[in-house]
């Protein structure tokens, strides 16, 4: 590779953004929702819901393998698979509409969230460990800038989808910015496949690892504080200790809460809005506006997600980690249990990016924790066993918000079909209260579990290792040259 002292490793970062912002757009489930019911109505709510829980459980089982073979293979290879696995992953799901109702679920789930989960996470891993090794002298930062750019997705994604599904403008806050054609629920699928595979193979050319010992010119590695000790945890190390056991259950609070609410933003708040519809069947105008407003919650949202991974990043440097999280577990908890009373849309739209403000910081936050519990040497695997509980959250949040609704009747609405002759569907409504206190509650819970969490004692080590072990500040890039 050139020379490292006169390539610009702000191309690296350029390349994450490029990655992170298209893996994002997993988050943006919901608006898929409404138009797959109308098609499927023999779906149930918890059914609709299988292929939002299977993608983020596969997407955080798949980061510890990408972690693993990226050491071996190199970022770009990695990063150029996942992109492959993503984009051929929607694709295939945008031919769910030529199977029966009971098929064409087994072909979403194992398409779209089988094959686009394992996609996402092999790429997810690479723009984050490769931003980490070019920056060690901004680690803060570009970690910030790398996991916000995950979060941003659905700021651009949702408007996107929603426009193709239903024809119309592409939409940022209301004002229309260039005319899309109506692609359809399945055809939108196979339009978000090809961009998918284009945008992250394209921007994994740009990630490549930086040849061994890299430091920046001009900087020097900070010295470790006089009688610092720092301790280097194995995962099995890791795993014996009973605070990993801890924040592993916080964390699936803390993601459990947040994907309940950013899995299912559009459906919640078009139950919100269309239940005060006095004239039926809803004309499809105004049908269209309201999930025009829904697709614009899930945008929002997500920018407030991106932003909460830098915010609480640094009030954590200030306040430190653990009190940080018991501060947003708090938040997080008492919006919760009043979402339910914020049905009017400035209030919902408020209420519910807080909520992602806080996910957001869960996401930035635990990896620091990791590495400040259980050392950087095996920060990879290390924190993603932690990550699992991430996983287990895309199972359970969604889960629960589908199980835990009840339902409110249906009411009928119209949308232009394929002829563009006016059709009658008819949409669930649903009452989401119970879910809210259920997730508000166990953020309560996790907070007050927070106090229990203290830095871990030393494990045993060979004495003949001791003198390998580094501070945290300062991580090795390898002996040996490592694969671009």
């Amino acid at each position: 590779m050139r020379d490292a002292r006169t390539f610009n490793r702000w191309l690296v970062v350029a390349g994450a953004l490029i990655v992170q912002v298209s893996l994002g757009a997993v988050y943006i489930w919901s608006v898929f929702q409404t138009p797959l019911l109308g098609v499927f109505p023999g779906w149930s709510e918890a059914q609709v819901t299988l292929p939002a829980q299977i993608v983020i459980a596969t997407f955080a089982l798949a980061v510890i393998f990408g972690g693993q073979i990226q050491d071996r293979l190199g970022p770009r290879g990695v990063g150029t698979i996942g992109g492959v696995v993503l984009g051929t992953g929607l694709i295939l799901a945008g031919l769910t509409g030529n199977f029966s109702e009971e098929e064409a679920l087994f072909w979403l789930v194992g398409t779209y969230a089988v094959l686009g989960g394992i996609g996402i996470g092999m790429a997810y891993v690479c723009p984050i460990a490769t931003c980490v090794k070019w920056f060690p002298d901004r680690r803060g930062l570009i970690t910030g800038l790398a996991v916000a750019g995950f979060g941003a997705g659905a700021f651009f994604f949702a408007p996107l989808a929603r426009a193709l599904i239903t024809g119309g403008s592409y939409q940022l806050f209301g004002i229309g910015l260039f005319p899309l054609p109506r692609a359809g629920i399945f055809g939108t699928f196979t339009v978000l496949g090809c961009i998918f595979l284009v945008t992250v193979v394209l921007g994994a050319q740009l990630l490549r690892n930086p040849p061994a010992g890299y430091c920046p010119p001009g900087w020097t590695p900070p010295a470790p504080a006089a009688g610092t000790v720092h301790a280097e945890f194995t995962p099995r190390q890791m795993l014996r200790t009973p605070v990993f056991w801890v924040l592993w259950v916080t964390y699936l609070a803390g993601s459990t809460a947040g994907l309940m609410i950013i899995m299912k933003a559009a459906p919640i708040w078009q139950s919100f809005s269309l239940a005060t519809v006095a004239e039926i069947p809803v004309p499809h105008e105004h049908f269209v506006a309201v999930s025009s407003a829904a697709a614009m919650a899930v945008a929002v949202l997500a920018i407030f997600n991106a932003g909460g991974r830098i915010l609480w990043g640094r009030v954590s440097d200030t306040f430190g980690r653990e009190r940080t999280l018991m501060l947003m577990f708090i938040l997080c908890g008492l919006l919760l249990l009043g979402l339910d009373w914020m049905r009017a849309y400035p209030l919902y739209l408020l209420g519910v990016s807080l909520i992602a403000l806080c996910f957001g910081g869960y996401l930035a936050l635990y990896p620091a924790v990791a590495a400040d519990y259980f050392g950087t040497r095996n920060i990879g695997v290390n924190y993603g066993l932690l990550f699992t509980a991430y996983g287990a959250g895309g199972l359970l949040g969604p889960h629960l918000a589908a199980s835990l609704m009840h339902d409110a009747g249906g009411i009928d609405y119209q949308v232009l079909d394929a002829t563009d002759a006016l059709a009658t569907r008819l949409f669930q409504l649903g009452e989401y209260h119970t879910a809210f206190m259920v997730g508000g509650v166990i953020c309560l819970a996790a907070a007050a579990l927070m106090l229990a969490v203290r830095a871990p004692h030393a494990p045993l080590t060979d004495p003949a290792r001791c003198s390998d072990m580094r501070p945290t500040g300062i991580q090795p890039v390898g002996q040996g040259s490592e694969p671009a």
